[in-house]
């Protein structure tokens, strides 16, 4: 493999061909997919190896000092044979890079060979195609974080650690001295945290970034408008905190950190500046200087870093692994945006042409990646496997009249969207619901008239008079939930998603082979639109392949939404991304057999493309930044010189030979769920077919899984049938 070295005695950079290392115990093997240079330390690296011996001395003092006691202890020989031995060595470089886990070494089980991890560490995250990383260094990238942000991972844990230091509190006031890579993340984890900031750098580029990203005001630290901006902002009194995210060695910051600074602030040193401190200024004021250290707790720890012995959650909040996964979140949420911070992204193989650019200044960068080939990400062919549907089916009952159904959950959607359609609709009981907390058991009981509110699902399930269950509960618990009912022998009807893993579609499907009972639907209601049920038929059959394109307008969310907790809930399109799918499949008559996703604007968006066995496409976007006022969902079938066309389930029309329009008014928009739900109460009630096959719910499902494989392989998933 390929790794990018330096050799400190002379300054020499290359890219050599070194061994792959070995999967050992505890840790994981990775291939980069980017790496990011970091524009300050790196680069003082490699500027102080270009340096005469002298110069080196002059940069390393510290080194200089354990030289001397060296010479004390071994002589001048023994001591002159170490150095030099150890000067005219490679030694790697980089620290933060995103990749693909290719092998998992023994006793690691929160990732697997073809998840897309973060990796940290000067010895593990380095400028190479493979590394070991132990498990303390690196974290699983959430859904929807492109790869070349992830790589930031490291750097954004080393500001995080710092502004944890500064302990900012909402509402206060700081002073961000240096606005490079380190000062730039700053700003916005301080933005993010309630806190204004006024940024200082000589460079007019880098304090024009800084206000973009929300800075309240920046600039020259020789600048009066600095001073001016801290005196409006603090009301005369100064600053809360200073962060020194500054290098070189002029005394400079350590200064202005002093004039600016309240009565008893706080200044945190986080780059590597000159730190004379002017005694008088910081005693006057008792200003309380912080050190920053690297990534957070367990840095230069080997047994918290080597052997991955972790520090206890109620001892050490933020270690520098949960301030990686946190740093991430943050920017998969999009509180913090590293885009703009990226100048200039170079192929792995022009490594050396890119630091020397960066050393002569040719390239004046804030944040530069490192591209790795294409095939050297792939760790394999990636593919997800679609479970077969092998069960030997229980001989089914049509249920007695009326058909008694039972509700767990009762939120917004259960409320909205199914429960009017149900309530009162003959041939139909609302037997019980079940909530987490009493009061809104007692609400929905009293609104559509269930003949009983709980919160013991048990007792629902052992109800033999329950014909259905309905699961609209939150997204992480719909294929548990859905395996206890199919198991305690209920037909069940489950809002999307019908699993967010391959685990929970597995354990679905094993819940259905052990209990015979294969009476299941899905809550994708749009297959039942009228208007598009009517513009399918008009459309007729095709005898060409087709290509389909779904624009789904969907939005930003409200802050504070639990569909914004990817954690435990999934990314937004893998809660309801089986939608379009589905809609996509049930047009084009057929499963898709492989899937290709891409993610834009600040991760939230995607691009979806499905093939399917014709030949036919179907290309779903997934937008959250359109127009609010522009329809939520449009779609275009075309095929045969044929043309379906809907508009956000207010319009549809077919363009053939001849032109069909439909006439349906806006305030008639109608998504499908009441035909949906009659088709379901049908079913129970008679023991007919299932709306919509169990083949189908499953292959929509393993499709919309798909998509997040795809992202973290930037490559066509494959959907595999399994045996």
């Amino acid at each position: 493999m390929k790794q990018v070295v330096q050799n400190y005695k002379s300054g020499e950079l290359a890219v050599l061909d070194v061994p792959v290392p070995g999967c050992k115990p505890g840790g994981v093997l990775v291939r980069t997919v980017y790496s990011l240079i970091s524009t300050g330390t790196e680069m003082m690296k490699v500027s102080e190896a270009g340096m005469s011996m002298v110069g080196k001395a002059r940069s390393r003092p510290d080194q200089v000092a354990k030289v001397m006691q060296s010479v004390a202890t071994n002589g001048v020989p023994a001591t002159y044979r170490k150095v030099m031995g150890k000067l005219d060595s490679y030694t790697p470089l980089g620290y933060s890079l995103c990749g693909v886990v290719e092998q998992v070494g023994a006793g690691i089980d929160d990732v697997k060979a073809g998840d897309l991890v973060a990796c940290a560490g000067n010895e593990h995250a380095l400028h190479a195609e493979l590394n070991w990383v132990p498990k303390n260094l690196y974290v699983p990238v959430p859904d929807g974080l492109e790869p070349r942000h992830a790589a930031f991972g490291t750097v954004g844990s080393i500001a995080m650690q710092g502004v944890r230091q500064g302990e900012p509190q909402l509402g206060e006031v700081a002073l961000v001295i240096g606005l490079g890579l380190i000062g730039q993340l700053v700003v916005q984890l301080l933005g993010a945290s309630g806190v204004r900031v006024v940024g200082v750098d000589p460079d007019p580029a880098r304090c024009e970034l800084a206000e973009r990203l929300g800075a309240a005001a920046c600039g020259d630290p020789e600048s009066a408008a600095v001073e001016a901006a801290v005196a409006e902002l603090t009301d005369g009194h100064g600053v809360d905190q200073v962060y020194l995210a500054a290098g070189g060695g002029s005394n400079q910051p350590v200064e202005l950190a002093a004039r600016l600074c309240r009565d008893r602030g706080r200044v945190v040193d986080i780059g590597k500046c000159r730190l004379d401190l002017p005694w008088n200024a910081y005693y006057e004021k008792e200003l309380d200087v912080r050190f920053s250290r690297s990534y957070g707790p367990g840095r230069y720890d080997p047994e918290y870093e080597l052997e991955g012995r972790d520090y206890p959650i109620g001892y050490v909040r933020w270690t520098e692994r949960r301030n990686l996964a946190c740093f991430l979140d943050l920017v998969a949420r999009g509180r913090v945006d590293v885009e703009p911070l990226i100048s200039h992204i170079a192929d792995f193989d022009d490594a050396v042409e890119t630091y020397q650019r960066l050393k002569d200044g040719d390239l004046k960068a804030v944040a530069v990646l490192f591209r790795y080939p294409e095939q050297a990400v792939e760790a394999e062919a990636p593919a997800v496997a679609v479970p077969s549907v092998n069960v030997k089916r229980n001989p089914v009952r049509g249920a007695g009249t009326p058909v008694r159904l039972a509700f767990v959950g009762a939120g917004n959607y259960a409320t909205s969207m199914l429960l009017p359609h149900l309530a009162g609709r003959d041939g139909v009981e609302l037997s019980t619901v079940v909530t987490t907390t009493a009061l809104s058991g007692a609400n929905a009981q009293r609104k559509f008239g269930f003949a009983a509110a709980t919160t013991d699902l048990d007792a629902v399930l052992g109800d033999k008079s329950v014909d259905a269950v309905f699961v609209v509960t939150r997204h992480s618990s719909h294929a548990e939930l859905t395996r206890k009912a199919l198991l305690a022998g209920k037909a069940v009807f489950v809002e999307k998603p019908l699993a967010l893993t391959e685990d929970e579609l597995a354990g679905v499907l094993a819940a259905v082979e052990e209990s015979g009972n294969d009476r299941l639907q899905v809550g994708f209601n749009r297959r039942f639109a009228p208007l598009l049920t009517e513009a399918k038929k008009r459309f007729g059959a095709r005898t060409g392949p087709a290509s389909l394109r779904y624009l789904v307008n969907a939005g930003r969310l409200q802050q504070g939404s639990w569909y914004l907790r990817q954690g435990t809930e999934g990314s937004r399109f893998a809660g309801e991304g089986g939608h379009f799918i589905d809609t996509a499949s049930w047009l084009l008559g057929a499963d898709p057999v492989s899937v290709y996703a891409v993610a834009t604007s600040g991760n939230e968006d995607l691009q979806v493309v499905l093939r399917y066995p014709d030949g036919s496409t179907a290309t779903i976007s997934y937008v959250t930044n359109g127009a609010p006022g522009f329809p939520k969902e449009t779609l275009d079938l075309v095929a045969d010189g044929k043309v379906l066309r809907l508009d956000d389930f207010v319009r549809v029309s077919v363009h053939g030979r001849k032109r069909w329009v439909s006439s349906r008014l806006p305030q008639a928009r109608d998504k499908g769920q009441n035909a949906e739900l009659a088709a379901f109460v049908k079913a129970v009630r008679t023991g007919g077919p299932m709306p919509v096959p169990l083949e189908s719910l499953v292959a929509t499902t393993s499709a919309t899984l798909a998509v997040r494989a795809g992202l973290a392989a930037g490559a066509p998933v494959t959907l595999a049938a399994s045996r």
